[in-house]
């Protein structure tokens, strides 16, 4: 069984085992982000890598940063929430989701998380953070949503979700060229 099939088995699957799956993934995605914080510290500490932006400017990058990121993601979670799902791809709504962020690109939660991890590197002053670690979470991201999200989701959802890929950017917004027709709560 492929991870495709795997995703999808349990996303079209009983509502028990998507509850019972979503703190697992829940787990996996804050130890990934665990993962590329303390990597990236210990990486910088064994380089021997000077600080990045060191004294208050690595702050007036990184707070903004990280604030837009926090806020993008609640926005998210928000939105998911009232469309009776989770971010956990698990437990995802029953409904495609373009409203909101969503409207701009397919993924803000993710780019969210990718301006907090921007924010956070800054905030520690870490150049492996900054130039390595999240760039190789992105890249990660990228993959993992290319080979497995994505294709479930085009199969759960058909030409909508097809045309929703078309019509909105993966992880850069893009002003909407045309209003979303998916569930739109919020």
């Amino acid at each position: 069984m492929s991870l495709v099939d795997l995703f999808y088995s349990v996303t079209t699957g009983s509502k028990r085992r998507r509850v019972l799956l979503t703190p697992v993934g829940f787990v996996v995605f804050i130890g990934t982000l665990l993962l590329v914080v303390f990597g990236s510290l210990l990486t910088d500490r064994a380089v021997g890598l000077p600080p990045l932006l060191p004294g208050a400017l690595g702050s007036v990058v990184g707070a903004p940063l990280l604030a837009a990121g926090l806020m993008v993601c609640a926005w998210c979670v928000t939105l998911f929430g009232r469309a009776r799902g989770t971010p956990i791809p698990f437990n995802p709504p029953p409904a495609l989701v373009e409203a909101g962020p969503y409207a701009w690109v397919r993924n803000p939660m993710l780019t969210g998380v990718f301006a907090c991890l921007f924010g956070i590197g800054f905030l520690l002053h870490s150049v492996a953070m900054v130039f390595v670690w999240t760039p190789v979470f992105i890249l990660a991201s990228a993959i993992e949503l290319k080979l497995v999200e994505e294709p479930e989701l085009e199969r759960r959802f058909g030409t909508s979700y097809s045309e929703y890929r078309k019509r909105v950017p993966m992880f850069v917004p893009r002003a909407p060229r045309e209003s979303g027709k998916g569930a739109s709560p919020g």
